[in-house]
């Protein structure tokens, strides 16, 4: 009978409209939710099928959630060098152990609020735990379809090293004027170098001009840190032979060197490679009118270094930071694609799930593959636009009011037609 089918009907509104509500609901209450992505009820016809062509049976409706896990939210700066977001396509891959084993399911995420537990290991507000490829041992593959060789990214027990001289660069110019004798023809330069245990040690190098357009040089014994007792003995002489355009002609010996010995007990002895420039060029040393000048020293060695934090890059790696000046990459993060992510299963805490509809996943590296960039310092806004869902809830509101109307009235219909039989 075409009355209660409308009353079915206008139940099924009510149903599908409250399911609408539920979404609605979820949205605005995850309005602030980092990386979360809105979702909407898509709508969609219950036909029954009619006995004749003059007839009508009614069906009525059903609402199914529809996820846009694919659209980008906004990205807000954060004052954290852990938070991190995706600009693009892509998901971070979390696991819920720090320690994956069998059991414990990896999922996909754009909530990038991470931060160090007791343990350093980052993890994000919902409780999981970052994965990434510890390039330090292995390094992380361009795509892969598996989670082999992913881990925990845990930045505990990072501690800088020492790192012994090996080479120096020089950018000197030493006056065409100089006389051949002295005084006035000789000129130095001190170098501050380090030993194999991070020890200090300052040494001269004296350039002395012996013919016109020839001047040699020589290393002088290093002290320690500016002291004037000596910490060890140098030894590396050479002479270097300029044109008459001011540039180097020929170095002799043609790769400089310093030999380094008897430094701080315990280090080890040295040869330190001296860079004083390329024939014909003017990017070391020359020889022009003018002062003694000194444009550049640098040398490679270092102190020993204490960790200070870490810097994440675009293409995904974190980068230990010392005091000393030192880098160390560590982590490199990979980014999980998928041909529909709209396919993708939420699950509580902000992260997905692969599924059938959601194709398999491809792990791919930052900015490769059709994989976004990673924006350091940033998090990604939740999707929800609240003006739409306030509006989408005053449609709601009216179309479960009418759902009301039509079972209302059918049941007036009804009640005037057991009126007949009296």
């Amino acid at each position: 009978m075409s009355i209660y089918g409308a009353m079915f009907a206008g139940v099924s509104g009510l149903a599908a409209q409250s399911n609408a509500l539920g979404m609605i609901s979820d949205n605005i209450a995850n309005v602030n939710t980092i990386g979360y992505k809105g979702v909407s009820a898509r709508f969609s016809t219950l036909v029954t099928q009619a006995a004749t062509e003059t007839t009508h049976t009614p069906g009525g409706v059903s609402s199914s959630p529809y996820s846009f896990v694919d659209r980008q939210g906004l990205l807000q700066g954060s004052a954290s060098g852990t938070d991190l977001a995706v600009a693009g396509q892509g998901f971070f891959v979390v696991n819920e152990s720090a320690t994956p084993g069998f059991g414990d399911d990896f999922y996909f995420t754009r909530a990038g609020s991470f931060n160090p537990d007791q343990n350093g290991n980052l993890v994000n507000a919902a409780g999981y735990f970052l994965q990434g490829y510890d390039i330090r041992t292995t390094a992380a593959p361009p795509s892969a379809s598996t989670f082999t060789g992913l881990q925990t990214v845990n930045i505990s027990n990072l501690s800088g090293s020492a790192a012994a001289t090996t080479n120096i660069a020089l950018g000197v110019n030493l006056p065409s004027t100089a006389p051949t004798v002295a005084p006035g023809n000789s000129f130095s330069v001190t170098a501050q170098v380090f030993d194999s245990l991070g020890n200090a040690h300052d040494m001269d190098i004296t350039f002395t001009k012996t013919a016109a357009n020839t001047w040699s040089w020589a290393a002088g014994n290093p002290t320690l840190d500016g002291g004037a007792t000596a910490s060890g003995t140098a030894t590396g002489t050479g002479t270097i032979t300029f044109g008459t355009d001011g540039t180097p002609s020929a170095f002799s010996p043609a790769a400089p060197s310093i030999t380094l010995t008897g430094l701080t007990t315990g280090a080890g002895n040295a040869t330190i490679t001296l860079d004083l420039g390329t024939v014909g060029a003017t990017d070391g040393l020359t020889q022009f009118a003018g002062d003694f000048t000194i444009s550049n020293i640098d040398q490679d060695g270092v102190r020993f270094g204490n960790y200070t934090g870490i810097t994440i890059s675009e293409q995904g790696i974190v980068t230990a930071l010392f005091d000393n000046g030192q880098r160390l990459d560590i982590y490199q993060l990979p980014l999980g694609m998928f041909r529909n992510p709209n396919g993708l299963e939420a699950r509580t805490g902000n992260v997905y799930l692969e599924t059938n509809r959601s194709g398999n996943f491809q792990l791919n590296l930052a900015g490769n593959g059709g994989a976004g960039n990673i924006a350091p310092a940033a998090l990604e806004s939740s999707t929800v636009d609240l003006a739409e869902e306030f509006t989408k809830m005053i449609i709601t509101q009216r179309a479960y009011s009418a759902n009301t109307k039509v079972i209302t009235t059918a049941d007036d219909m009804l009640e005037e037609l057991i009126r007949v039989k009296r």
